[in-house]
């Protein structure tokens, strides 16, 4: 088993959170313009949010694939939110995640001629690590086709329903 694969989801989201709001920063700006018919519902309390969200499912992704699926830190025992049986999945569903949300920078810097702050992180760290994962499990025989595909769904459909509870929230703003 390649350890570090299972933490490098974590490695990557922060550096990614960090392209978009430290340094180069701007992607709440950014954002609003690129989907000004939902600005009213990009905050950046839904930023705070769903990021720190992004990072516990990272964490608890990274425990599932140390021995036992727990650790210690600091003399607390910590457990993985994710069952052993399905670590490998639940390591495969939030790394679609993160490729598709490079596929979305790539879209909105297409469409916006300017830069997306995180395409950069998106492409260099979120394309890698999904198609070294996926090729990773499937071929050590930890996961089969069909649960790969559908761990691929499940992730990679975050930014559908996101743009639908994005538009819902538009609309209860405006009442």
């Amino acid at each position: 088993m390649v350890g570090w694969l299972w933490w490098a989801p974590l490695g990557a989201a922060v550096l990614h959170i960090g392209e978009e709001f430290v340094y180069p920063g701007g992607f709440a700006s950014w954002n609003r313009e690129y989907r000004s018919s939902i600005r009213s519902s990009i905050t950046t309390g839904l930023h705070m949010f769903v990021n720190a969200l992004l990072l516990v499912a990272c964490v608890s992704v990274g425990i599932s694939g140390m021995p036992g699926a727990g650790m210690v830190v600091g003399g607390v025992r910590l457990r993985s939110a994710v069952p052993a049986s399905l670590s490998v999945p639940g390591w495969l569903a939030p790394v679609a995640l993160l490729f598709s949300n490079a596929v979305f920078h790539l879209v909105g810097t297409y469409q916006t001629k300017r830069l997306s702050p995180g395409v950069r992180t998106g492409l260099l760290l979120y394309v890698p690590l999904a198609l070294v994962g996926y090729w990773h499990f499937i071929r050590a025989g930890q996961v089969s086709v069909i649960a790969a595909a559908v761990s691929a769904s499940l992730g990679g459909s975050y930014h559908l329903w996101a743009s639908l509870a994005h538009r819902w929230r538009s609309r209860s703003h405006m009442a």
